[in-house]
């Protein structure tokens, strides 16, 4: 009768057991197993991958920067010229010595508003009242709207001929007449050294005795005899400037780059100018 117990293998001439082995999982260095090994080498190559992505390619980097730069610049340089300053371009003589041919300056628009409006004040102004001869058609070429632009957002003066640059004499209310007896200006009674004339020159005489009418200004240029100003249109709303149609006060010449500086008004001028009745 067969026994019920398994059979005791009998052992090997060699002393070795006939029972197999079992192989212990193998170690790394580190005593981690082979799945966290893995592991950490996916996780090598995915931080890789991510540094490789994060550099990316030079150079369209640096476009990204230069372009973000030209953006921002422009987007300040409109809101500039919208709500500070403008530049304009002057093309006459009417304001020489003060300002010559082929100036730029800088415009503070806050001038007369929200900041008052002064005798002496160098200010930019649209022609409504038709003291210049009609614009030229502008010749069109094609880089036009280029140029258009960066004038629109104030990147380069505006040299369109419709805008006409002139020193404030009168104000509202004010008695400007000319000449008294040493051949000086006077405003309100009170006769003013123009220490800002052209002394290239002797100004010619023109005869006038205005009284400057509310919400107008009236304005004559330092070149007094090649300045088309308000002396020579009385015959067009007596030769007065709405103030609504000023631009600003012209406050820096801007170019070129050895006649730089700040615009003066000349308070010395007029500070015994007593007020309008």
């Amino acid at each position: 009768m067969p026994e019920n117990h398994a059979r005791k293998p009998e052992p090997r001439h060699d002393g070795a057991s006939e029972t197999p082995a079992v192989q212990a999982p193998s170690t790394s260095a580190s005593g981690e197993g082979p799945d966290a090994s893995a592991s950490a080498h996916r996780r090598k190559r995915g931080a890789s991958k991510a540094a490789g992505k994060s550099t990316g390619n030079p150079f369209l980097g640096w476009l990204k920067e230069i372009a973000t730069v030209v953006v921002i610049a422009v987007v300040l340089s409109f809101l500039i010229k919208t709500f500070l300053f403008r530049a304009f371009f002057i093309p006459s003589e009417s304001m020489v010595n003060t300002l010559d041919v082929d100036d730029r300056i800088f415009v503070n628009l806050l001038v007369p508003e929200p900041f008052a409006l002064s005798r002496g004040d160098v200010v930019v102004f649209r022609d409504t009242k038709g003291w210049l001869p009609p614009a030229p058609p502008k010749a069109q070429g094609p880089f036009t709207w280029v140029q258009d632009g960066l004038t629109f957002v104030g990147l380069l003066p505006d040299n369109t001929d419709q805008h006409l640059v002139k020193r404030v004499i009168g104000l509202p209310g004010d008695h400007v007449v000319c000449c008294d007896a040493g051949g000086k200006l006077t405003i309100n009674g009170t006769s003013i050294d123009e220490t800002y004339i052209n002394p290239a020159e002797v100004p010619q005489v023109r005869n006038f005795d205005v009284t400057v009418p509310e919400g107008k200004v009236w304005v004559m240029g330092d070149n007094r005899n090649h300045s088309a100003d308000s002396r020579a249109h009385m015959e067009t709303d007596g030769g007065f400037i709405d103030l609504k149609d000023l631009e600003g006060k012209a406050a820096v010449i801007a170019w070129p780059l050895n006649r730089i500086k700040t615009l003066d008004n000349y308070p010395d001028v007029f500070k015994s100018v007593p007020a309008a009745r």
